[in-house]
């Protein structure tokens, strides 16, 4: 039976893009994990489908290797602020963290993000700087700047002293000083069981458990995973669930499991200080804890920062609702919310006056739009309005969410980049030269300034920039923004545009359709390059006559449509305009669709302002 002191239970911390999937690969391939014939798929640990399309961590995972007679639990941790409620249910299980760098780019945004929160855990860090067999690495360089880091977060002095290990993940290799070969990635498994405690256990022999995170097997139902604090449980037994503000309910085990590299494997018996799944225990909320005593206590459980950016989510009464999803009212959104929340612990959902209304928070627009992405691919339908801001009054004087974004770009585009960031309120804090001869910028701007930034940079500088952003906390408001300078244009009426009406519509600005497309009356169809609404017939057709004119026959050439994104369509969309998501299909309307009723609330709108002034 393995003990608690050959267990080592670890998070990788590192920015996106800078290895750290490609390092569990390798840790995996080396501890056996596979066999030598298995045919095995480039970063195994993001399982979930938009993480291997976005090249992105966002859901907190766990796997384990053996090495020598240890047992070393892995947990995968998101490299994005978005996902800081990822971040902390992933440090509640561990007792060390593996940060990983990249030896040509050094510390980036995220690293500190995640780093701050392990070090206010006091976990143990070990050092990893990644890609040293690039011919561009400057590993003394990056290490510099990590203990400079180090110095700005740490909240112990004896965090300052940590090992650090040189890898290429991408060949599997490590040593522990550049001045000694490479080798296998033993030096970071023997750095791992040296310097990573064991987990802290209690040694009381009734059996508590916190849930950190919530999993589901076909076959057995909801799962409940986390690290045992004390005790041994064996299947059938009863056990109390305690969740706050809630009684404590009993529930019989059904079966356990640990994790023995990608799989979930059943056992008799839990061990004290391993991370493992019971299955028995249906949905209960993050931070839950199970154990053996009646009267136990219930203490704070996981801590999560507070959202920031906030939308309305609204049942979808286009004409079109129902035409491409499975689930599209009121009582399919209320569940799906529910359900949620219960894991995605950065989320907050609160309901309206109107049952079709749900006011949606969470941590960026990233964290959001991943959100509504997986429910769109689950087969549901809804609307989203505007983003906003989640203001605080404090003393008197309201303060808004600040964040650190920094970028980096050719010198090409250094001046689109600036005229860019200057009217979101934006100021630069300072800027350098990376490695890579890029310029990177740091900038201190609004969380509402990000909103619809990235689609907007990348459509600047076609593709040539790069942006990561985290929360820094809450400053004074720095004034209104401005608002979208151009209008849009709209759709008549119900129709399916043809190629020779979008022929003249291009001419008034970018479209958002292509010919054959069914629209209908209150749909934008694209941008409009005055700064007026313009309401168009997409489906005008050309009228036909035996009579033949030079010119008149002309073949029709229409311009590529602008793809509509989630992250374009909430940056772009203004307060009386909703982001129509559905399974197919990404709209953005008006929320009044009828033009004559549109024109007669926005009359009574500037009359009542007029009233007031």
């Amino acid at each position: 039976m393995l003990s608690a002191d050959k267990i080592r239970n670890i998070g990788i911390i590192a920015h996106i893009d800078h290895g750290k999937t490609t390092l569990v690969d390798a840790m995996l391939k080396q501890a056996g994990i596979f066999r030598i014939n298995e045919q095995v798929m480039e970063r195994v640990m993001d399982s979930f489908e938009l993480e291997r399309e976005r090249g992105i961590t966002i859901l907190a995972k766990n796997t384990s290797i053996r090495y020598n007679d240890y047992k070393i639990n892995i947990v995968d941790t998101p490299g994005h602020a978005d996902f800081s409620g990822e971040v902390e249910r992933a440090l509640s299980m561990v007792d060390g963290v593996l940060l990983l760098i990249d030896a040509i780019d050094g510390p980036m945004p995220q690293t500190r993000f995640v780093l701050r929160k392990a070090l206010e855990n006091k976990l143990k860090a070990i050092v990893v700087i990644n890609k040293i067999d690039r011919p561009e690495a400057r590993p003394d360089e990056v290490l510099d700047a990590v203990s400079e880091l180090f110095l700005d977060l740490v909240v112990d002095p004896s965090q300052l002293d940590f090992p650090v290990i040189y890898t290429s993940a991408r060949n599997g290799t490590a040593t522990t000083a550049m001045n000694k070969p490479l080798s296998s990635l033993k030096p970071l498994f023997d750095a791992i069981v040296e310097n990573i405690p064991s987990p802290a256990v209690d040694t009381g022999d009734d059996f508590e458990m916190m849930i950190s995170q919530l999993a589901y097997d076909q076959y057995m139902g909801p799962l409940v995973i986390g690290k045992v604090k004390s005790g041994k449980l064996h299947p059938g037994e009863d056990v109390y669930v305690h969740a706050k503000g809630r009684e404590a309910v009993v529930k019989k085990i059904l079966k356990l499991f640990t994790f023995e590299g990608l799989q979930r494997i059943e056992i008799d018996e839990t061990t004290a200080g391993d991370i493992i799944a019971i299955a028995g225990i249906d949905t209960h909320d993050i931070g839950t804890i199970v154990t053996q005593k009646e009267d136990f206590v219930l203490v704070e459980g996981i801590s999560i920062e507070e959202p920031t950016i906030a939308v309305q989510m609204l049942v979808n009464n286009s004409p079109f609702s129902g035409r491409e999803g499975k689930f599209f009212t009121s009582r399919h959104l209320t569940e799906r919310l529910k359900r949620e929340i219960k894991s995605n612990l950065s989320l907050k959902v609160t309901p309206t006056n109107s049952p079709d209304v749900f006011d949606v928070a969470g941590r960026g627009e990233l964290h959001l739009s991943i959100l509504f992405e997986t429910m769109r691919r689950e087969g549901y339908e809804f609307q989203v309005g505007m983003p906003r801001a989640i203001l605080k009054n404090v003393d008197g004087k309201v303060m808004e969410p600040i964040e650190e974004l920094t970028i980096e770009v050719t010198d090409e585009y250094f001046g689109r980049v600036m005229e860019k960031i200057g009217p979101r309120r934006g100021e630069l804090l300072h800027s350098n030269k990376t490695p890579s001869g890029l310029t990177r910028l740091i900038f201190s701007i609004p969380s509402r300034g990000i909103i619809g930034l990235r689609s907007e940079l990348l459509l600047e500088t076609k593709g040539n920039v790069v942006l990561h952003h985290q929360f820094t906390g809450y400053e004074h408001y720095r004034g209104d923004l401005p608002s979208r300078k151009k209008g849009v244009q709209i759709a008549k009426e119900q129709t399916v545009a043809v190629a020779y009406a979008l022929w003249f519509l291009q001419e008034r600005g970018p479209l958002f359709l292509s010919p054959g497309d069914k629209v209908y009356g209150g749909m934008i169809l694209g941008i409009h390059n005055k700064e007026t609404d313009l309401v168009v017939n997409p489906g005008k057709k050309k009228h036909l006559s035996n009579v033949r004119a030079a010119g008149s026959d002309d073949a029709i050439k229409l311009v590529p449509p602008l793809k509509l994104s989630l992250e374009y369509g909430l940056g772009f969309i203004q307060e009386d305009e909703l982001l129509e998501i559905t399974p197919e299909s990404i709209r953005l309307r008006k929320k009044v669709l009828d033009h004559i009723e549109r024109k007669r609330s926005e009359r009574f709108a500037e009359q009542e302002l007029d009233d007031d002034e």
